[in-house]
């Protein structure tokens, strides 16, 4: 498929900086709550962020920075913008529980941080409270939306590309069954797996097809959830469960959680005479966060946060920052598929087409996507 600049500078920015993140010459990790394999690695430059001119401070959520996924992808974003201006140095820690947010977030700003970029659909009342007690601090946060001319909300319209997905995994499967689980109940996750299972709805009534998708119902709104981001054996005991049931494809929406998936889809292809199993990775392309796994991933559904996080905190770095609320779609190229990488000869061309006609009927409003705009 082809993808707009936005989007190609987007994965760019990912290839680069995602291993940058495990040391860059102008990050380093905040010691309160850092994970210990990220805070090793991005604290080994010392004081590159305490001595810059303009620091950005990021609070990640239970994941962590090295999750290949959400987080990873913010804080490409917050290396992208040290890496384009050279008074920027960034640091972040790592929340291990929700108790975690509003502590770290009042430590940054004790420290004078000049951007708190928080991670998060949980993050939006500390991030809110915090705002609103600060109303000279600049805040930037991903995946909620807050109000406050001092909060730049960066969110994304993922159930448009995640509709993609879906009709891809239709198109695709050899068991026609497909299946998704999210790490924990939020919109933001369900937003995925709503059009995940639209997608494959809009398979089945174009091609006369029955592909069932299991783990997610659209109009009933239940299905499988892990409970958090982090337990990679839940995803993978998950996703065997559904591969045991017949699924061929499966589409994670949890973050470090997908990272088991990927084993259980790696352990069901070294099987002797178990079907053929593949995937679809969420929020960063699965493979160049996670290279080990490439030849499973047929595409990734991605969220632009990584050039959303890096905008807004040049934005504040060059004094030309405004709050209010960013929506990445189809259209901007906030939100997109990757390319296929090693499925690029496997998937039909007919298929490529008619994934670019849908993203183009999704575009111009003649297909309807089951939810309009994530910022409530």
């Amino acid at each position: 498929m082809k993808h707009s600049a936005w989007a190609t500078a987007a994965l760019a920015v990912s290839a680069t900086v995602v291993i940058a993140a495990c040391g860059s010459s102008h990050s380093s990790a905040s010691s309160s709550g850092a994970s210990s394999s990220a805070s090793a690695s991005a604290s080994s430059t010392g004081t590159a962020a305490a001595a810059a001119k303009f620091t950005g401070c990021m609070v990640s959520d239970t994941g962590g920075v090295d999750d290949r996924s959400f987080n990873a992808a913010a804080w490409a974003g917050m290396n992208a913008a040290a890496a384009a201006n050279t008074n920027i140095g960034v640091k972040f820690s790592t929340s291990t529980s929700p108790s975690d947010y509003t502590p770290i977030i009042n430590t940054f700003v004790s420290q004078k941080c000049n951007i708190i970029v928080t991670l998060g659909f949980a993050m939006g009342d500390a991030t809110k409270a915090a705002a609103k007690s600060n109303a000279s601090q600049k805040f930037a946060i991903v995946d909620n939306t807050v109000p406050g001319s001092n909060v730049n909300s960066l969110v994304f319209n993922t159930v448009q590309d995640a509709f993609l997905g879906g009709y891809l995994a239709a198109g695709m499967t050899k068991t026609g069954k497909v299946a998704t689980f999210g790490g924990q109940e939020f919109p933001t996750v369900t937003i995925y797996m709503d059009g995940y299972w639209d997608g494959v709805q809009y398979y089945n009534q174009k091609h006369g097809t029955h592909v069932q998708v299991l783990g997610w119902d659209e109009k009933t709104q239940k299905g499988s959830f892990t409970g958090d981001f982090t337990n990679q054996t839940k995803g993978q005991t998950l996703t065997q469960t559904f591969i045991s049931e017949g699924a061929d494809i499966i589409f994670p929406v949890a973050g470090n959680v997908g990272l088991g998936a990927a084993k259980a889809v790696q352990q069901a292809d070294a099987s002797a005479g178990s079907q053929k199993v593949n995937m679809e990775w969420v929020d960063l392309d699965g493979c160049i966060s996670a290279q080990n796994y490439c030849k499973y991933f047929i595409t990734s559904v991605l969220k632009g946060e990584t050039l959303a996080v890096k905008t807004a905190v040049l934005a504040a770095a060059s004094g030309s920052f405004k709050g209010g609320n960013y929506v990445g779609t189809l259209a901007n190229g906030g939100v997109s598929l990757a390319p296929f990488h090693d499925w690029d000869s496997k998937v039909p061309a007919t298929l490529k087409s008619e994934l670019q006609q849908i993203s183009k009927s999704i575009q111009d409003g003649s297909i309807q996507t089951p939810t309009k705009s994530p910022v409530s």
